[in-house]
């Protein structure tokens, strides 16, 4: 999420409606709305392989996988988030919704201007939602996944793999994802610790 904020408070219901509308996609925060920044490529391609590969993954098991355009409702409407994938394997969710609230498995494609925040204050609102089990970082600039998954005692742990000869675990899905397929037709240059960018700020709708 950049940060393009509005310049007045808005109703959850005024921001559907206004999404609904809307020539761009905005995330929504405790009654703030903020303009999201376009993708690179390597991040359009990486959502993109992440997305074919669960979809055909999960096809008969009553799971459904979402790319992009679905939001995800945290606190009853105080918050809206549109991770770059998510599962939800919740058959009471209502499906004809632009949102979903249950989501099993959230994943989230890093880059330099979202980094920090996808890290951090996202991830403890993520954390709020009961279904949650994986939240998955998948870096644009180095063969490098990051999952987190849930465990009793609402702790989590981080599992880390790096490199395109390692195959991360989802451990939610009971699903193997070779990171050869997550980066499938990229050739990524190496960065050593890139730094996260502050979010930049602008006005929202």
């Amino acid at each position: 999420m950049i940060a393009v904020k509005s310049d007045h408070h808005i109703s959850p219901e005024e921001y559907l409606e206004r999404e609904r509308h809307s020539p761009i996609k905005h995330e929504y925060l405790d009654g703030d709305v903020y303009a999201m920044a376009g993708t690179s490529t390597n991040h359009n391609i990486i959502s993109g392989n992440l997305y074919i590969f669960l979809r055909n993954a999960l096809q008969n098991s009553g799971c459904r996988t979402y790319f992009a355009d679905i939001k995800v409702r945290i606190d009853e409407g105080k918050r809206f988030f549109y991770p770059d994938v998510l599962v939800n394997c919740d058959p009471t969710d209502n499906r004809n919704l632009a949102h979903v609230d249950t989501p099993k498995v959230i994943i989230e494609v890093l880059s330099e201007s979202t980094e920090s925040f996808d890290r951090g204050k996202k991830f403890q609102y993520y954390r709020k939602l009961s279904s949650l089990q994986d939240y998955i970082l998948v870096s644009s600039q180095d063969y490098v996944v990051e999952i987190f998954h849930r465990i009793e005692g609402d702790r989590w742990v981080l599992e880390t793999y790096q490199g395109l000869s390692q195959v991360a675990r989802i451990e939610s899905l009971d699903l193997n994802i070779p990171l050869a397929e997550i980066y499938a037709t990229l050739n990524l240059t190496p960065v050593e610790n890139p730094a996260s960018e502050e979010e930049e700020k602008k006005p929202g709708f």
